[in-house]
């Protein structure tokens, strides 16, 4: 048996096109365009890639997109003031501000500034709150990700078993979250999970975000399982290069697993365009116009 691989870049492809057509359709029959800012301190070279990525595809879907890029020596005053004049600004409608940030700028209190229904990165108490209770119109961008590729490989995972290691802000809690949403059954895992291996041979569906590379090995894989790695991990490749590598043991995985995402090309492909599925969603709602089925 091998794995059917889920192709994140196509799946991506075909969700910008969506998103690319709603926006049309926003600008044609409302006069809106979505607006995209997004804030960098510091020069910190993967940032920079990230953000660069990030305004080339808002540009790319005819959003307006402005960037905003403050020395690695920037105050936490400086930054809160920046956020909080592109809080007031009516023509940018999601505001990004690239984590990690310096050490003297703490992260707590640029979220707690943020305008929830800017944070187009779902990381704001506000939208945790709200997709605790099941009413967030804006969602973590690699979990959304995640869903959309589950929804469109499985179809509907109502009463599967579902697996979740890793239990961080950014994606762990509000994967489980959705999930639940979709009536699977969650499990949430983490590094003091008692015969983490053997919780993982039940799940039907195994997420992997632990940030530890090729951690999930492949006789931890229920067979038949969709697997989705969630890891990014640099690795050596001997004779000075690096690869990138997941945090599941593909090549065993697959042989196990029904369904399986790689890395590169699998999840990761999906978090910039769900970003963008976000900021659109935030224009509609701000305009007070319907939220478009993207």
């Amino acid at each position: 048996m091998s794995a059917s691989v889920i192709d994140g870049k196509l799946h991506a492809a075909k969700l910008k096109a969506r998103i690319a057509e709603a926006t049309g359709r926003l600008k044609a029959e409302h006069g809106l365009v979505p607006g995209l800012a997004t804030v960098l301190v510091g020069d910190d070279p993967a940032s920079e890639v990230y953000v660069r990525n990030k305004n080339k595809t808002a540009e790319s879907l005819g959003f307006k997109s402005v960037h905003h890029h403050l020395p690695a020596t920037a105050s936490e005053a400086e930054v809160l003031s920046l956020v909080k004049a592109l809080n007031a600004d009516t023509s940018v409608h999601g505001i990004l501000v690239q984590l990690p940030l310096p050490k003297q700028i703490r992260e707590q209190a640029v979220l707690d500034t943020l305008d929830p229904a800017k944070d187009v990165d779902a990381l704001t108490p506000t939208n945790a709150g709200l997709l605790l209770s099941g009413r967030a119109k804006l969602v973590s961008c690699t979990p959304m990700g995640v869903m959309i590729l589950l929804k469109e490989t499985l179809g509907p995972i109502a009463g599967l078993d579902a697996l979740v290691i890793g239990r961080s802000l950014l994606f762990g809690k509000p994967a489980a979250q959705l999930l639940l949403a979709a009536n699977a059954t969650v499990t949430m895992a983490h590094s003091k999970t008692r015969d983490l291996a053997g919780t993982a041979r039940r799940a039907d569906i195994l997420v992997a975000a632990i940030g530890r590379a090729e951690f999930v090995k492949g006789d931890w894989v229920k067979p038949g399982a969709t697997v989705i790695d969630v890891g990014i991990n640099r690795v050596e490749a001997g004779e000075g290069k690096t690869k990138l590598v997941g945090d599941v043991d593909y090549a065993e995985a697959a042989k196990i697993a029904a369904h399986i995402t790689p890395v590169p090309g699998g999840v990761g492909a999906m978090t910039i365009v769900c970003l963008m599925r976000n900021t659109l969603i935030a224009a509609a709602s701000q305009a007070g116009l319907a939220i478009p089925d993207v």
